[in-house]
């Protein structure tokens, strides 16, 4: 089986339309397509109907995807086991927004330049959904937010980042006394369902802050375009640059350790793809070593 028509048929299942796998893929629908029906033909089955322009799958097509994650992976831990004397193969990486652009693009152009074999395929997620993809074996490793419990014993933790907690206004606001301001201007809350949120919620809790609620959303640079415009203040970790350009905002930085957000790296310490993962932390250790 070509495990291009299989991950072809992967896309189309989670995008609900060919047309989208198609520019996921850089292929044209008609090749995605094409690709589907020679999948169908070899397993004697048809695997996806149509209801208007939205793609579904069948129910056999429904058994095949739930099993086709581990058929992925189990055919990338083999062709990683056949390359024993080459660092080279591809990594599957999590990563949370603010790590794609603030410690990604640094981490990876020191690995591809020592190691120009390797190859990444880098999934976008909450620090949850990534997390749990690495515990999956669906991704070999992620960058994302320490979580607010212990790292199972199976898998190894590196911290690359820490962000304090810092209270955002607009840039024409005179901070004063943050806490008056958290308390009675309106509030945009950095979402309770990721951690850093909760890392904001148990600050006010802390110094028993009842804020003045107006938004509440999940991302960070969305947050700061708010506060630049004048809906509120916020309180966020202060995330690794860049932040949006353009924004005049007045900072104050929480001190207090306990209330700083940790950012790193996490994988499974017996992951089968450990030596193409190792390149990836040493140069993480030597990219984001402290000063």
């Amino acid at each position: 089986m070509d495990t291009r028509f299989l991950e072809s048929f992967i896309h189309v299942v989670e995008l609900g339309s060919v047309a989208e796998a198609a520019r996921r893929l850089n292929l044209t629908p008609a090749a995605v397509s094409q690709r589907i029906r020679a999948l169908e033909v070899e397993l004697g089955t048809s695997l996806l109907a149509r209801a208007g322009r939205i793609v579904r799958p069948t129910e056999a097509g429904t058994a095949v995807y739930h099993r086709s994650s581990s058929v992925l992976r189990s055919l990338r831990e083999l062709k990683a086991a056949a390359m024993l004397e080459v660092v080279a193969g591809e990594l599957r990486l999590g990563a949370v927004s603010t790590a794609m652009t603030g410690i990604l693009p640094k981490l990876l152009a020191r690995v591809t330049r020592h190691h120009p074999e390797l190859a990444f395929f880098v999934a976008p997620g909450t620090s949850q959904d990534v997390y749990q993809r690495v515990l999956d074996g669906d991704l070999d490793a992620a960058i994302v937010v320490q979580p607010p419990f212990a790292v199972p014993k199976e898998c190894d933790w590196l911290t690359l980042r820490e962000e304090p907690l810092v209270l955002i206004a607009p840039g024409n606001v005179d901070i004063g006394d943050p806490h008056r301001l958290l308390s009675t201007e309106p509030f945009i809350r950095y979402d309770r369902n990721h951690w850093g949120g909760r890392l904001a919620q148990r600050y006010l809790r802390h110094c028993r802050i009842v804020p003045n609620d107006r938004f509440e959303l999940d991302a960070l640079e969305a947050i700061a375009v708010m506060v630049d415009r004048g809906l509120g203040i916020s309180l966020v970790p202060n995330w690794a640059p860049p932040w949006p350009e353009g924004l005049s905002l007045a900072k104050w930085q929480i001190v207090d350790p306990a209330f700083t957000r940790r950012v790193g790296m996490i994988w499974q310490r017996y992951s089968p793809k450990l030596r193409l993962i190792r390149p990836l932390i040493d140069n993480a250790s030597l990219a984001f070593a402290a000063p």
